[in-house]
């Protein structure tokens, strides 16, 4: 395509997120596919502004024809009462993380818990789901839990330090899918009792909170581990399962999945997945370099 092709706008709204990798990785895959995105970051922490800015932030996006929006921390929530419209998987998550401009319609939709589940298939196909304990209850967390609930995960252990929130989303995933999969837990070591799988939704483990979640050993070799940071891309928990020969799914693969399914919404094309990875894998390698 030539230079008559229109340029798409894009954005990610959010608090601190000068750091991001979103930016380039969607105008990578959009100049591979031949088509002309420029993808702006609205840094609210920049701008000293917090949620309260999002109805004007929409409304200049629509008024200067963005194609969509990422939304991220602490927008997700906020930004559901000021769309027309939501993606049934944003609407089970009571999230949204993309906004989509279509003929001045805002829609939101929620690629978190579908890319965290494209990277895990991809990874450890087959994996068994009859017992997982899920480490956060936060965003992340609560969006890898709806996924798992629809991959129909016989048991789903939910563990928080706020044991309340944990009980909260338990709950909620037993109404809407209609069963007693979900629990919620204070315990780490009970919810790892008998596990036949680990998913790690916290910060812990990234540059500026490195450690392990958990006790190293609590770890087991039977155990898969599935990993939500991905600075670093080998956290300190990905090092120790390893090395114990657990079955491991990093935190890119998410990172990836979600940014895979955004670039559809926003252009109308499949992105290739496999070169979106590589491209995410060499600017993680550049940054901790």
């Amino acid at each position: 395509m030539g230079d008559g092709v229109d340029k798409l706008l894009c954005g990610l709204i959010g608090a601190g997120i000068q750091r991001s990798l979103t930016p380039a990785m969607q105008e990578e895959e959009a100049r591979a596919q031949g088509l002309r995105l420029h993808y702006q970051l609205i840094d609210l922490d920049k701008a000293g502004q917090g949620v309260e800015a999002l109805p004007s932030l929409l409304s200049a996006a629509k008024t200067m024809a963005f194609a969509g929006l990422n939304v991220t921390f602490p927008c997700k929530q906020a930004v559901i009462p000021l769309l027309d419209e939501l993606s049934d998987e944003a609407r089970a998550m009571g999230a949204v993380n993309t906004v989509v401009f279509r003929e001045g319609r805002t829609i939101g939709h929620n690629t978190d818990g579908s890319g965290w589940r494209w990277g895990f298939e991809r990874t450890l196909p087959g994996a068994d789901l009859a017992r997982v304990a899920l480490l956060g209850a936060g965003g992340a967390g609560s969006a890898i839990a709806h996924s798992l609930c629809r991959m129909k995960t016989a048991s789903l252990i939910i563990v928080d330090q706020d044991a309340a929130r944990a009980a909260a989303l338990a709950a909620e995933l037993n109404r809407q899918y209609g069963g007693q999969a979900a629990s919620g837990s204070a315990d780490a070591a009970a919810a790892l009792r008998g596990a036949t799988g680990l998913v790690h939704a916290t910060p812990t483990g990234m540059d500026k909170l490195p450690g392990l979640p958990l006790p190293a050993e609590l770890l087991r070799s039977d155990l898969w581990v599935s990993e939500i940071v991905y600075f670093p891309l080998e956290t300190a928990l990905l090092k120790t399962a390893r090395a114990l020969g657990c079955r491991v799914v990093d935190g890119g693969t998410m990172a990836v999945g979600q940014a895979v399914g955004a670039f559809e919404l926003f252009t109308g094309h499949a992105a290739d997945a496999a070169r979106v990875d590589a491209h995410f894998r060499r600017l993680v390698a550049a940054r901790t370099h």
